[in-house]
């Protein structure tokens, strides 16, 4: 039975749902809506409310494109695209009812799509079964594409993770209305926003708003320089037909501008010095002259616990839902290697020799998807873990984990592949889309005991700082390997590591 629950924010009261012991709220404001010029802007106060704001029913989300990939059906992880409105800069909250004296574990939530889509009306996103485990769980929209990412002069870079930052401040000064404890926040986040969440690690403006993170299959070596993001500015003004500063991009209605966006997929970001960390699936990326990674090593972040993993399989899902998989030959596997790589021969013989049975497809996914997700991943690790071994009062600890449940999806070849760990980390394994021939989980349901585990080791984490394995450090790099059975090991992969490492593969 559905009832109704009432909460006082800063900026006003807002009416949500209660239902089965846990009040959910969509749609509050944390920024004011990015009309106009303000797309381009940092994110200012919404304006307060006089009575109380509807927080039953989702509400719009930023402009972006209909996204697909293939033969997968990814609906339930990029919803079903734009749903228009202005005031979009908004949180959902899922809460236990009651819990208003609280003190309970909070988790912000930065959803991926490649830094052009996705949203909080996403079904994977689903709260509930954080707030009935105790926590409180708040997911986010953020500004994407040319709005969120561009770099474009007389604008301040990386306006969609300064959204993210002013989520926070919202979390800071609200949570505790909602029962959850505003001193122990877990930022965390999948693909571009799990990127975006070693951003804010790296970034002194997220400095004390978060005490823990999970960086699930992002890069602390994914940002763009400012030399690649200005290439991607002059395609878009190009496409525009108008002048590279943000004067120009404020008068173009946002239509045009997810159009633009769209048009710049492919874009050649290689430089003389520097290598594509997106091997050109996106157009878009935080823009920073030093990643965070090397922030990180240098000591930002060393207060905070930090849980980093990728999935065995990362680089299926951009193969086989398009049916690239089969058929890669050895050309495709040397191809992806020389954009990702500057000694793209030797790393080929890398994989080679430590996957001696690989056919050209699996060896073609595992460079794509170490290009894309682990040797970044990898690197954010080291830095974090050996920040904290130089660190005069070391704070958190480092945590790594590797997911390595098979999907069964598209004859059996999509695997452990990336996003494939969200139905688990969401307890959302039950969803009846996510199960078929062609859906994400494939045709198989998965242990729930497999769903139960990873959202309770996610939520231990939060709660604790400890998923319950060894901590990590750069001499041993302690690596949960989840998946039907659950299994600690040292350094895997670690002919691959050295690989990206001693050759400088990460620019």
């Amino acid at each position: 039975m559905k009832q109704h629950t009432r909460v006082t924010t800063t900026r006003g009261a807002v009416c949500g749902l209660r239902r089965g012991g846990i009040d959910t709220f969509f749609g509050i404001p944390y920024a004011a809506p990015p009309r106009g010029a303000g797309r381009f802007a940092p994110p200012l106060p919404h304006e307060p409310w006089d009575g109380v704001r509807d927080a039953t029913a989702p509400g719009p989300n930023a402009p972006q494109p209909a996204r697909g990939l293939g033969r997968v059906d990814m609906s339930p992880y990029f919803g079903e695209g734009w749903s228009r409105g202005d005031d979009y800069l908004t949180v959902n909250v899922w809460a236990p009812a009651d819990a208003g004296g609280g003190g309970l574990p909070v988790m912000v939530f930065v959803h991926g799509g490649g830094f052009v889509a996705g949203s909080t009306r996403s079904a994977l996103y689903d709260g509930s079964a954080f707030a009935r485990d105790g926590v409180v769980l708040v997911t986010l929209n953020y500004r994407l594409g040319i709005a969120g990412f561009l770099d474009i002069p007389g604008a301040p870079a990386n306006r969609g993770l300064l959204d993210v930052v002013a989520a926070l401040r919202w979390v800071r000064d609200n949570i505790a209305a909602f029962g959850g404890d505003p001193h122990n926040v877990t930022l965390f986040g999948q693909s571009a926003g799990a990127t975006v969440v070693g951003g804010v690690l790296a970034a002194p403006e997220g400095a004390g708003l978060f005490r823990r993170a999970i960086v699930q299959s992002g890069s602390g070596l994914g940002a763009f320089t400012t030399e690649q993001a200005a290439r991607v500015t002059g395609a878009a003004a190009l496409h525009l037909g108008i002048e590279p500063h943000v004067d120009a991009f404020a008068r173009i209605p946002d239509d045009r501008l997810v159009a633009t966006a769209s048009a710049l997929a492919g874009t050649d970001l290689r430089t003389a010095a520097h290598r594509d960390p997106l091997l050109g699936l996106s157009p878009f990326s935080l823009v920073l002259d030093t990643q965070p990674a090397e922030a990180v090593a240098a000591g930002l972040g060393a207060d905070v616990d930090l849980l980093v993993g990728t999935n065995a399989e990362e680089g299926n899902l951009y193969l086989v839902p398009v049916d690239a998989y089969a058929t890669s030959t050895r050309a495709d596997v040397e191809a992806v290697a020389a954009r990702a790589h500057p000694d793209p021969a030797r790393l080929v013989d890398t994989y080679r020799e430590s996957r001696p049975r690989a056919t050209h497809g699996e060896l073609r996914s595992a460079i794509m998807g170490d290009a894309l997700f682990g040797a970044g991943s990898r690197a954010l690790a080291d830095a974090h873990s050996d920040a904290l071994a130089h660190a005069d009062r070391p704070g958190g600890g480092t945590y790594r984990y590797e997911f390595a449940w098979r999907s069964h999806a598209l004859d059996g070849e999509l695997g452990a592949t990336h996003t494939v760990e969200l139905p688990f980390v969401f307890d959302l394994t039950r969803l009846p889309r996510l199960h078929g021939s062609h859906a994400l989980l494939g045709p198989d349901h998965p242990s729930a005991g497999l769903a139960t585990r990873v959202h309770e080791t996610w939520t231990r984490f939060a709660a604790t700082g400890d998923p319950g394995w060894d901590r990590y450090d750069s001499g041993r790099r302690a690596t949960m390997r989840i998946g039907a059975d659950w299994t600690q090991v040292d350094d895997p992969r670690g002919r691959e590591r050295r690989a990206w490492n001693t050759s400088g593969g990460s620019e």
